[in-house]
């Protein structure tokens, strides 16, 4: 095993370039120990120098996270980590809350998954001078299309912890909500956005409620703009192949993640050049393609030099970690800026949702809600989210009254 993984060896190569962890800090400490206990024993010492400076030294400035993002499903991953002290914890909400109902007490449950795990990240949020160190809690999913009630979601997530982060749907409704909480310094996560316009949008709407915040004298010190490309929800789970299919054009597993790294690298471009305040986030990142019977990691390799966030969930750093032939994989200063082959991009700009999807004005701000991988992506959200509430109905139902 290496004693720098390839997200540390990307970094150095990236100047401005933040990893974050894509889950709840909550279960770092479990996850650590899993990958240990099943580590070949000549790689352990190395390993936990990994995870030393991941998160957790004294030196917060010095953690390879630096940040976090969190929704519902990843929350419920929490629970499941360790139900039994969950449970116990719910059992306390309850007795201070009696005849609470199962949607009441989720919402409770949630919130304190998030204060748990931005508390963890506030020695960097206050080391970094309120940079870095944001914790990102989402608003219910089953709300995306709510434009009220998100925003009472929103005013009760950002009051948890000053570094928590109101993550908030691309949609429609999303947009008006994002300006809004911007206007009042909240700091803001833009998800399920998959496309150009929906990228742009909320470039433009946090500039808008940025000068709303500074022309009445709002607090910005607490504030920051990311803007989440969910990459391979757009190019997998929207169901880029098929639509190629539909046009007698077949796409390699390479064309996939070119096509999702053109929007990235574009959408980059702009917000550059267009002095936006708002970074760019990268998440739903993949392995591969194979390339000449070589494993790449282009979600990486091409993102190198670039001044983004960049989440990664336990599973994927596992596989990085891990990742044979990491002498073969490099990371060129640069490598950001550097178009995707014209050839490629030809052939991706004959498929419609492709050609929308790279187009600043592709789609209109009413269209979002119906994009395939916005409404699969929500509807994946909020199943876990009822999960959620299941596992509060269930505490209720066991709560041993006295």
């Amino acid at each position: 095993m290496n004693e720098y993984n390839l997200l540390e060896k990307l970094v150095q190569a990236s100047p401005g370039m933040e990893i974050w962890w894509d889950s709840s800090p909550v279960i770092f400490d479990n996850w650590c120990q899993k990958l240990l206990a099943r580590e070949q024993e000549g790689n352990r010492e190395t390993l936990k120098r990994q995870f030393a400076r991941m998160y957790g030294s004294p030196m917060p400035e010095s953690w390879l996270f630096r940040g976090v993002t969190t929704n519902p499903a990843l929350s419920l991953q929490a629970i499941q980590d360790d139900e039994p002290d969950w449970k116990e914890v719910t059992f306390g909400m309850i007795r201070k809350n009696p005849g609470i109902d199962k949607e009441s007490l989720f919402w409770m449950i949630y919130k304190e998954v998030v204060k748990r795990g931005s508390d963890m990240f506030m020695p960097l949020f206050t080391e970094s001078n309120h940079r870095e160190g944001y914790l990102s809690g989402q608003v219910d999913p089953r709300k995306s299309f709510d434009k009220e009630a998100m925003l009472k979601q929103a005013e009760e997530l950002a009051a948890i912890n000053p570094n928590v982060m109101v993550k908030v749907p691309g949609t429609g409704e999303g947009y008006e909500v994002i300006e809004i909480l911007t206007s009042r310094g909240i700091a803001t996560n833009n998800t399920l956005t998959f496309v150009l316009p929906q990228l742009m949008d909320c470039a433009e709407s946090v500039k808008r409620g940025l000068e709303k915040a500074r022309s009445n004298n709002v607090d910005l010190s607490r504030w920051r703009s990311v803007i989440t490309h969910m990459e391979a929800r757009y190019g997998d789970l929207g169901g880029l192949r098929n639509f190629g299919k539909e046009k007698g054009i077949e796409l390699s597993e390479g064309d996939v993640r070119l096509a999702e790294l053109a929007i990235f690298k574009k959408a980059y471009r702009l917000l550059k050049s267009g002095n936006y305040p708002s970074k760019l986030l990268s998440c739903s990142l993949r392995v591969g393609p194979m390339v000449d019977g070589v494993q790449r990691i282009w979600h990486l390799e091409e993102k190198a030099g670039a001044d983004v966030v960049v989440t990664c969930p336990p599973s994927f750093i596992d596989e990085v970690i891990h990742f044979e032939g990491q002498e073969k994989i490099s990371f060129e200063k640069g490598r950001i800026d550097r178009d995707i082959p014209k050839e490629v991009l030809d052939r991706l700009l004959q498929i419609p949702y492709f050609e929308r999807a790279y187009a600043e004005d592709g789609y209109t701000r009413d269209e979002y809600n119906s994009h395939p991988s916005l409404i699969k992506t929500a509807q994946q959200f909020s199943k876990a989210t009822d999960e959620m509430v299941e596992f509060a109905g269930k505490c209720i139902a066991d709560f041993p009254h006295q």
